[in-house]
């Protein structure tokens, strides 16, 4: 079986490495009348003190759009970037899907520890529990394991 995405996705990706891998792993998957949305969410403190300032956080979204842009510039889909900013990174994602009457929200898992994740609070986890629209998880590429 092929999947393939015609409509709007939204990409969310977490750092550089997540945004060079996720766009790789995207692109067979794209036709011309794709649109991919690659997201960064700038996650707020709602109170409490940001972890870096904003224009530090800007710039590493920045760093990985592009990144995610190199894998994706060889495909005929549109392509968008957009930094988003909420205090809860599953929600801000689902309500950009939303905004944009998304068909998918597409991701690659990171790897990461049960500890890691209990700590985070298991992103990938939660986009596909707390899903709203069809989320699609692309494999790993194995030769990184």
């Amino acid at each position: 079986m092929t999947l393939s995405f015609d409509g709007t996705v939204i990409v969310p990706v977490g750092d550089p490495d997540d945004g060079e891998r996720t766009a790789a792993a995207l692109v067979p998957h794209l036709e011309p009348t794709s649109t991919a949305v690659v997201v960064n969410v700038i996650e707020k403190g709602g109170g409490a003190p940001d972890k870096a300032s904003m224009e530090q956080r800007e710039e590493y979204a920045a760093e990985i759009f592009e990144r995610a842009r190199g894998p994706l510039a060889d495909s005929s889909a549109t392509v968008e970037t957009a930094v988003l900013y909420g205090t809860d990174v599953v929600e801000r994602i689902f309500a950009e899907a939303e905004d944009r009457n998304a068909d998918a929200v597409v991701f690659v898992p990171r790897e990461g520890n049960r500890f890691a994740e209990l700590l985070t609070g298991d992103v990938a986890r939660r986009l596909v529990k707390e899903a709203s629209i069809p989320v699609v998880a692309l494999p790993r590429d194995e030769s990184e394991n």
